[in-house]
């Protein structure tokens, strides 16, 4: 009978994360500064953190999970990009989980209509506290406008998740850059991106 693995040997991946990182790759190539520090938000597989570190010349990638992931995301970095520092624990929710350093940009793909709503106004919160004067809040994902989803396919999507968990859902772009304006940071592009995604970069001008 074979050994089972144990639980750090698991192979995480994320089907997500194989498609959309070419498009996110082009984002960040255009927005983010030579040598840049990046903050992620919500690691999960660490596909993101692996592949834009081998294909960007002098990034820094600081990856993260909650807590209760932070072993199997840890794990994965060391085997498959041991240069990259250690992932760290962070709950956008809690203050003191927040880095003390700050960065150049944060990231986050896929999680604001997975957290709770009551986090993401945290997450921009969190962001504005660690990002530099000139540093940039990068959140990819599906959004709509007031109510109105950009595609069928999103619309649907936003009923499943709120049929798992009414706190899930996707989330109204333009309260979020609202939200952010409140924290200085002004929306300087809203880019469409495949699959009905978006990528909102927020920033002090």
């Amino acid at each position: 009978m074979m050994a089972k693995l144990p639980r750090w040997h698991r192979v995480l991946f994320s089907p997500a994360c194989e498609r959309n990182k070419g498009p996110i790759l082009a984002v960040l190539q255009d927005w983010l500064p030579a040598h840049a520090k990046v903050l992620e938000i919500g690691s999960g597989s660490g596909q993101h953190a692996i592949y834009f570190c081998q294909q960007i010349a002098g990034l820094t990638w600081q990856a993260s999970e909650r807590q209760e992931s932070l072993m199997d995301l840890q794990a994965q970095l060391e085997v498959q990009s041991p240069t990259l520092p250690p992932a760290i624990a962070l709950d956008v929710t809690d203050a003191g989980q927040w880095p003390s350093q700050s960065f150049d940009a944060v990231f986050s793909a896929n999680t604001c209509h997975i957290m709770p709503a009551a986090a993401v106004p945290h997450l921009l919160a969190g962001a504005s506290r660690v990002l530099r004067p000139s540093g940039l809040l990068l959140l990819y994902g599906p959004f709509h406008d007031g109510g109105v989803h950009t595609a069928a396919s999103n619309a649907a999507f936003d009923q499943h998740l709120r049929s798992l968990d009414p706190a899930m859902g996707l989330r109204d772009a333009i309260e979020l850059v609202q939200l952010a304006q409140n924290l200085d940071l002004e929306c300087l592009a809203d880019l469409s991106l495949p699959a009905n995604n978006r990528m909102l970069v927020l920033g002090r001008q």
